[in-house]
């Protein structure tokens, strides 16, 4: 069966194909729009739809529009009620509902010669669990699935389990009580974009204490069912709103307050969910407040289970892949467990030379691109790392990647400056898997840098660019088998520096979404401080360019 999955109801549009079981292709929207995020979270752009992202897969496949079996809609408008019913202040939310009822001619519309008929509403929770439980390594044997977010249609959160690749529901929590959107609201009035810069908020919490806990336990309570109520919260009375420049003590120690008692309460939730399901040894979680790595870390150790797997793209655009999935089974396809998060564009080796050609840069082709991005970070240079096919998801993995050197204390101000981020906010490592134990504790494998790990106290004044104020980092595994090239850069740099360890943040600027194509690697290397461009197998360096060191730690 081919299979279109499509998310474009709420934000991060995105377009995902399964063929038989498999994921073939799937890539988010703001990748060919340039737009943060693909569209703004509000009623008023639920009409907007990932055309290019899905036209592109569609052709990455060599697959024709009339040849699909069928369009899966991650959500679906039949199960939605008044907003006034469901405790939500906003006015428009029927707008939402209607442009989902019409998605299939807009959907016909974007895609010439898609028979309308074709399209299916797949509940938005449902697809989020099929993304994770059906996509999940242990896919084969019974997982539980905890889907936690803002809203779907009339909930915001999913628990159940897979037998044999049907889900069994076992609870969901009505709204208006949501998790997703306590976090949205504090994000809000802490100055941030609300479903943009919730992370922000995580990193933030590092930084405080949580001093307004006990008020917070009052406030969000886990039913005895496997559910949860969240009381409405004066923010003001607990910290006043300000701009997200101007943040305070009091603000990071609301923050903590909040992290903690989500952590809490979905570690309650996990454990009711294992006793529900009768004992699953395999929890899978998504949705998006399943890419809090500190709640995840805090789940897998205290948690019942002996593994923990956390959907790389648990966000909204992950439902495009779990609504295709889950049509899929439907159809009596059986799915293929995701292997890595490689699923989006990709140029070949001639392309890129191409590229380099029309843009009249100098480059050459070293022996190694991985010894030559290796020496370059040893020399404590930063390296627009840019190889294969681009990441579904919001983690860059060592495809669309800018690295640097962890042992210099000044790496994380230059890397934040260089991308434009707040200071606060932490950088990761990758690490060959191999030497994962010596240096981390926590969560292993950890390919997608959805946990967060202790660095061991001999670690941290070694790579102390990558261990966040509270001694913690955001790992990922790095495995030579499905990674070879980011492995061999990985080795060579230990060999120049004795450190295993190399830091690896997304390949942007603040605002912009991760870079795609060879042109934005080309425009992003050209405008910021970055030593070496690794274009494939191809290389560019600042000194060839005549602007000499990137970096001398007064500008």
């Amino acid at each position: 069966m081919r299979v279109l999955g499509i998310n474009a109801i709420f934000h991060d549009p995105a377009a995902a194909l399964v063929v038989d079981g498999q994921v073939v292709a799937a890539a988010e929207e703001e990748r060919f729009s340039r737009r943060k995020h693909g569209k703004r979270p509000v009623p008023f752009s639920a009409w907007e739809l990932p055309e290019h992202s899905a036209a592109w897969c569609l052709a990455s496949a060599g697959i024709d529009v009339d040849s699909l079996d069928v369009v899966a809609y991650s959500f679906d408008p039949g199960l939605c009620q008044d907003a006034a019913d469901l405790g939500l202040s906003d006015p428009w939310d029927w707008l939402r509902v209607d442009y989902a009822r019409r998605a299939p001619q807009f959907l016909a519309a974007a895609l010439p010669g898609l028979d309308p008929e074709k399209v299916r509403f797949v509940p938005h929770h449902i697809a989020h669990a099929a993304s994770a439980g059906l996509a999940a390594p242990s896919a084969g044997d019974d997982t539980a699935v905890l889907v936690l977010d803002g809203r779907g249609e009339a909930a915001s959160h999913l628990a159940g389990v897979y037998r044999d690749g049907v889900l069994a529901r076992l609870h969901s929590q009505q709204l208006p009580h949501s998790l997703g959107l306590l976090y949205e609201d504090l994000t809000r009035h802490l100055g941030f974009t609300h479903s943009s810069d919730e992370y922000k908020v995580m990193a933030l919490a590092s930084y405080g204490e949580p001093k307004h806990l006990g008020l917070l336990r009052e406030l969000v309570t886990v039913t005895p069912e496997g559910g949860f109520h969240v009381d409405r919260i004066d923010w003001n009375s607990l910290a006043k709103a300000v701009p997200a420049g101007e943040l305070t003590e009091e603000h990071a120690d609301l923050a903590a307050s909040v992290q903690q008692r989500l952590e809490e309460v979905i570690l309650d939730l996990s454990r009711w969910l294992y006793d529900a399901s009768g004992g699953a040894s395999t929890l899978a979680m998504a949705g998006g407040v399943a890419l809090n790595c500190v709640a995840n870390a805090r789940v897998a150790a205290e948690g019942p289970y002996r593994n923990v797997w956390v959907q790389p793209a648990a966000g909204d655009s992950g439902t495009a892949l779990g609504a295709a999935l889950h049509v899929a089974g439907d159809l009596g396809d059986r799915s293929t467990p995701m292997t890595g998060v490689d699923l989006g564009r990709g140029w070949s080796d001639e392309e890129l030379e191409a590229e380099l050609r029309r843009a009249a840069l100098p480059y050459h082709r070293p022996d190694s691109i991985a010894a030559e991005a290796a020496r370059v970070l040893a020399d404590n240079g930063i390296v627009a790392w840019y190889q294969g096919r681009s990441e579904y998801g919001p983690r860059a993995l060592g495809h669309r990647s800018l690295l640097a050197h962890p042992g210099d204390p000044d790496t994380t101000r230059r890397m934040n400056a260089v991308k434009g981020r707040e200071q606060f906010r932490p950088i990761a490592p990758m690490v060959r898997a191999e030497r994962f134990a010596e240096i981390f504790e926590g969560v292993f494998p950890s390919r997608y840098m959805l946990f967060v790990h202790r660095v061991k106290p001999g670690w941290r004044d070694r790579i102390p660019a990558v261990t966040h104020v509270d001694g913690t980092a955001r790992v990922q595994t790095v495995h030579a088998d499905t990674e070879p090239l980011v492995a061999e850069m990985l080795t060579e740099f230990e060999r120049l520096t004795g450190l295993p360890v190399v830091v690896n943040t997304s390949l942007n600027t603040a605002g912009l979404p991760m870079v795609d194509t060879p042109r934005e690697a080309l425009e992003l290397f050209g405008s910021a401080p970055v030593e070496l461009l690794a274009l494939g197998p191809l290389a560019v360096r600042r000194g060839a360019l005549g602007g000499g060191r990137t970096w001398d730690g007064d500008r």
